[in-house]
């Protein structure tokens, strides 16, 4: 509410700014105090005539205030449930639940100034007739998988091409620019202009990521993947089980010698902007830590077992494919080194492209499709014939996968455990 509030202010300043100069600087505040008072207003009534309630197995939420308007969606399409804290209501003891839903960009549902005890309760209840339990289901337990701690993250943050080259680059600057002082007694405009926005892209690369993922926190549990993280906006997320399509390893050049790595996946129901947002498992954590949260995340697969080959040639940059009964697994990269795995039981398509200059050199892409996100698993530089083997041997092994196992949803009436649960 605070920012719609600044923002209603500053569009009615910014749209007929040239005329409220006319009405002097007492009345131009006044106006302003009045716009922000009936934002505020209109705000609070829109919220105090917000309703949500469950019935059996929907969630029914009324809203609008000019206009009103009725959600009824059936809890079989939860994909995630997040509870939100901006710096505001944690001072106050409020929450917002954020419901993400199969169903594109209109799909979240936000349940905003919430208490912290009811806000925790509903999130237990919403993920408890997902899963086909009744809604007065106890909160599951959990288990504490990764404390990072802040000296590791503060490093890992530092110790990166990118924000390491923007300090040296920073650095030369303000030292050019004092020479050019030192030397003719005027301050040179160039270096502004060049050092403003490195250190805008230091705040955004480094942080940025130090604020959102500081006292970062993951564990297991019955109900999925928990994390919680952030210090100025405070954020637990829920990602239920079966809702990690792929997971990316990224590994990039500096962090191999300290032997970390970040874990990045597509998560089935976020969608644009949120999906980008949410698509960070673990931030920063030991290469070990990462692939054990795969074999967690897709029911014991794991990804040392599949043997990797590489593409026809051998050149390095089409890195190498392993394909087994359970995981695609493709891994590329000198600088920034990627793994890339997708279980059958994800895959939506396989797809083998190849242009017109890969047929003249007789290679093609192998590609394996999931829901919208970060990852794009695929391997290139395959020969037409092996492309073609691996394709048919995935959609064989998908079929069979599928057949075997249920989808997620409603995953604790079903004789299996989910496959985060320990």
């Amino acid at each position: 509410m605070p920012l719609q509030v600044l923002l209603v202010t500053l569009v009615f300043l910014a749209l007929p700014g040239s005329l409220l100069v006319q009405f002097g600087l007492v009345w131009v505040l006044l106006m302003t105090l009045a716009v922000a008072c009936g934002a505020v207003a209109f705000a609070l009534l829109a919220w105090w005539n917000s309703s949500f309630g469950l019935r059996d197995d929907h969630l029914v939420v009324h809203s609008g205030l000019l206009r009103r308007s009725s959600r009824e969606i059936p809890l079989s399409r939860l994909q995630a449930v997040d509870v939100v804290r901006p710096l505001l209501m944690q001072v106050l003891g409020l929450a917002e639940l954020r419901v993400e839903l199969a169903g594109g960009d209109s799909s979240e549902i936000r349940l905003r100034y919430l208490s912290w005890g009811r806000a925790e309760r509903l999130r237990a209840a919403l993920l408890a007739h997902a899963a086909g339990l009744a809604g007065s289901t106890p909160k599951a337990p959990e288990w504490p998988f990764f404390r990072l701690p802040f000296g590791l993250l503060l490093g890992a943050l530092a110790f990166r091409l990118p924000v390491l080259g923007s300090v040296v680059l920073f650095v030369l600057l303000i030292a050019a620019g004092g020479a050019v002082v030192s030397s003719t007694g005027l301050f040179e405009a160039g270096v502004l202009g060049g050092a403003v926005p490195l250190l805008l892209g230091l705040m955004r690369g480094f942080l940025g990521p130090l604020m959102r993922y500081t006292d970062f926190y993951s564990s297991l549990s019955p109900d999925g993947l928990r994390l919680r993280y952030g210090i100025f906006q405070a954020r637990m997320q829920t990602v239920p089980p079966g809702r990690v399509q792929a997971v990316r390893i990224v590994e990039p050049l500096l962090w191999r010698a300290m032997g970390v790595v970040r874990v990045e996946a597509n998560v089935a129901g976020y969608v644009g902007e949120r999906q980008m947002d949410s698509s960070t498992l673990l931030p920063v954590v030991p290469r070990r830590i990462a692939y054990l949260l795969v074999r967690e995340l897709f029911a014991g697969a794991d990804v040392s077992r599949t043997a990797l080959h590489p593409a026809a040639g051998g050149r390095a940059r089409d890195g190498d494919l392993g394909v087994d009964e359970q995981l695609f697994v493709a891994r590329r990269g000198r600088v920034c080194r990627v793994t890339e795995i997708v279980p059958h039981t994800r895959t939506q398509s396989i797809r083998m492209t190849a242009g017109p200059v890969s047929r003249r050199r007789g290679v093609a892409t192998v590609e394996a499709d999931t829901p919208p996100g970060p990852i794009r698993a695929h391997a290139s530089g395959r020969e037409i014939a092996e492309a073609r083997r691996i394709v048919e041997g995935m959609a064989a092994f998908g079929h069979a996968a599928r057949h075997s196992n249920a989808g997620p949803e409603r995953w604790a009436t079903r004789s299996e455990p989910p496959p985060s649960a320990r």
